[in-house]
């Protein structure tokens, strides 16, 4: 039981780390006072360019991989939860220690990069429906948030045509932390002032007013 609860807060503290405030010292910024205010890869790629951005993705799709990687591997077999439902769980808290780090003051990013590097481990498979609903939005809209809130729900859709009932509890939870993690991009949304890839549109890409 110590264990179990030794890596699920440790889990926590991995996703805690957060990619674009440790990047964002290289340059001394702190991207949270920039930009949409979000540390997260999108406002790093405004705020850091391009090659900075891929090293916060990394680093956030990477510590979710981690927590993940340590549930499945050191809970014991006599456990309470088995090292599966110890992993699902563990990646969840990953997800949350992003949105809400303990290091950088408990305000952090919205959990798609970290959700990403937990499926990678967790369930691959499902990673399909997510990057293709994913880029199917972006290029459609050019809303980077709307294709995420998609993107992390159609992780419990897959799993409901799975019929595993942790993966459907863990995709339900994942996808409602996202959605609230991007309540403010909704609202944004709902108003026709939230900001777009414009570059990254498929249909009329030179339409967009509002560029990142």
């Amino acid at each position: 039981m110590l264990m179990t609860i030794a890596l699920i807060c440790l889990a926590y503290l991995l996703g805690s780390i957060s990619g674009s405030l440790l990047v964002g010292r290289l340059r001394r910024v702190d991207i949270r006072e920039h930009g949409s205010g979000n540390a997260g890869g999108t406002n790093a790629l405004r705020i850091l360019g391009l090659k900075l951005a891929l090293a916060v993705v990394a680093i956030d799709v990477g510590k979710g991989a981690l927590a993940v990687w340590l549930a499945q591997h050191l809970t014991p077999s006599e456990a309470p939860l088995a090292p599966t439902e110890t992993a699902f769980l563990a990646g969840l808290l990953a997800i949350v220690g992003h949105c809400w780090p303990l290091w950088h003051g408990f305000r952090g990013g919205k959990g798609g990069a970290t959700l990403v590097g937990a499926l990678i481990l967790l369930w691959p498979l499902a990673l399909l429906p997510v990057l293709a609903v994913w880029l199917l939005v972006l290029g459609l809209s050019g809303y980077v948030s709307a294709a995420t809130i998609l993107a992390a729900w159609a992780v419990p859709a897959f799993a409901g045509f799975n019929g595993d009932p942790v993966r459907l509890a863990f995709g339900l939870s994942a996808a409602a932390l996202i959605l609230f993690t991007h309540r403010s991009n909704l609202d944004r949304l709902l108003a026709g002032n939230e900001r777009r890839f414009h570059r990254a549109r498929l249909l009329w890409p030179g339409r967009s007013q509002h560029r990142p």
